[in-house]
């Protein structure tokens, strides 16, 4: 069963941004790319454990502020030729609300 629920609207994620909302178990980090597409992920660098919505966004990847390590949003894991990955969530936008599913 799918349990999808509103975060916030998309207006409210900065575009090429983050803002990070409380999931169960973690923080999540969503990020907005210059295409308004949103993606989900475990606010934890999987290196040193750096908070990745306080990093630099682009080209459908997040450097973390910490020790530049560069995640793809999509996927979640460490771009070559780091190592390491991150949890990533499920996101969708309907009508301008961002929904998580958990």
């Amino acid at each position: 069963m799918e349990n999808w629920h509103k975060v916030c609207e998309l207006a409210d994620i900065p575009q090429l941004g983050a803002r990070v909302v409380k999931g169960k178990n973690c923080d999540i980090a969503l990020f907005r790319d210059a295409g308004d597409r949103i993606y989900a992920l475990h606010d934890r660098c999987p290196h040193k454990g750096g908070p990745l919505s306080q990093g630099i966004v682009g080209n459908g990847r997040v450097t973390c502020p910490l020790h530049g390590m560069t995640i793809d949003l999509e996927a979640g894991r460490a771009v070559s030729p780091d190592e390491g990955c991150t949890d990533r969530f499920e996101v969708k936008i309907d009508q301008g609300i961002v929904y998580l599913l958990v």
